[in-house]
């Protein structure tokens, strides 16, 4: 749990009112940050995650399959959770960031459903000024919070932040342990085997189908465009520069803003419903890196690995798989590629779903 304690107000211009972000020097090793602008998730986020994502995940876009499974209503998707805590934590941990390097630790703690009110804070873990001495990579846990101020999702992630200025050598280092995997992993109490159907969900695979060191090519590609990546983050609230401002870009990508790694998340997750139909929930994300940067007009395509199929003691309904996902620019994955220019993106991540 992180300490309940108030973080330093932000950073801002001299004289002015407004917040140009955190530098990495502005970072305090232990320093609890509490994000501003909670928000009430709705029937209207949603639609629009679905819309500019694909997803197909069953449980997640159907109210009455929910229930005939056991729920009142529809969960919210996992992966728009993850990214709408993150985006909560923009405007005080990565507004300034030239890229966000990669992910830990990351535990769904509960389910979540429409009208729950998220909120978030950040403890920074470690800090370490990089070789050149222009910037530094900063760690932080982030928990995202319910109503009640209860835990309902918390990840590590680390970021790549510039300086303010970059002349100025702070020589700080500290790199924190990081988690190889979330251990144990958090099983919804909802039995998902009474009134399971198949034909629903679009595939008749279920947990003891699924073999280690299976591979699968999901096929399918989709090419991102700038509105839909620019609609998709704004809808999780991510304000880091990078996305938007083609201007500040100019000189580092051409004019092109950079696609935010958590909707290539979202993307690959979608990609992955053709294969893994029945994967309907994501208990946690081990590790993920970004491996390359996506701009508009790439197509991204994925493939994913079954790592580890995992019994779930006392649980006769459910179990468990561990998966590798990656994703490919620009072309297909007939060649389940794990490295290359190509390559942007790699998800180590845990699902639940039916057994027979």
């Amino acid at each position: 749990m992180l300490p309940s304690v108030s973080s330093r107000p932000r950073t801002g211009t001299e004289g002015s009112k407004s917040s140009d972000g955190r530098f990495f020097e502005d970072f305090t090793l232990d320093e609890v940050i509490i994000h501003a602008a909670p928000r009430t998730i709705s029937d209207g986020d949603i639609a629009l995650y679905h819309a500019l994502t694909g997803n197909r995940f069953t449980l997640q876009t159907s109210n009455q399959f929910a229930r005939d499974v056991g729920y009142n209503t529809a969960p919210i998707d996992d992966i728009f959770l993850f990214n709408a805590v993150f985006g909560l934590s923009v405007a005080d941990i990565s507004r300034n960031a030239r890229a966000n390097l990669g992910y830990a630790g990351c535990d769904f703690l509960a389910q979540v459903f429409v009208g729950e009110t998220l909120s978030a804070r950040s403890r920074v873990i470690g800090l370490r000024e990089t070789s050149s001495g222009d910037s530094g990579i900063v760690y932080v846990m982030t928990e995202g919070l319910d109503h009640r101020d209860v835990p309902i999702l918390r990840f590590i992630r680390w970021v790549l932040i510039p300086k303010r200025d970059p002349n100025t050598r702070t020589h700080i280092s500290h790199v924190p342990d990081l988690p190889d995997q979330v251990h144990p992993i958090t099983v919804p109490p909802h039995r998902l085997n009474r009134n399971w159907n198949d034909l629903r969900t679009g595939s008749p695979y279920r947990w003891e189908e699924y073999q280690v060191g299976e591979k699968i090519d999901h096929i399918d590609g989709v090419t991102v465009e700038n509105t839909e990546h620019m609609t998709a983050t704004r809808l999780y609230r991510n304000a880091a520069r990078v996305h938007f401002d083609g201007l500040k870009m100019k000189d580092s990508a051409g004019g092109q803003r950079l696609v935010y790694g958590g909707h290539v998340i979202a993307l690959a997750r979608a990609l992955s419903y053709n294969g893994l139909a029945n994967a309907c929930i994501v208990t946690a994300i081990n590790a993920g890196r970004h491996s390359a940067p996506v701009h508009a007009g790439d197509t991204l395509y994925a493939w994913t690995e079954i790592t580890e199929c995992i019994a779930l003691q006392n649980r006769s309904d459910i179990g468990a798989l561990r998966l590798v996902t990656r994703a490919i620019k620009n072309e297909p994955c007939t060649e389940f590629q794990t490295a290359g220019d190509n390559l942007v993106l790699t998800l180590d991540y845990t699902v639940i779903l039916p057994r027979r």
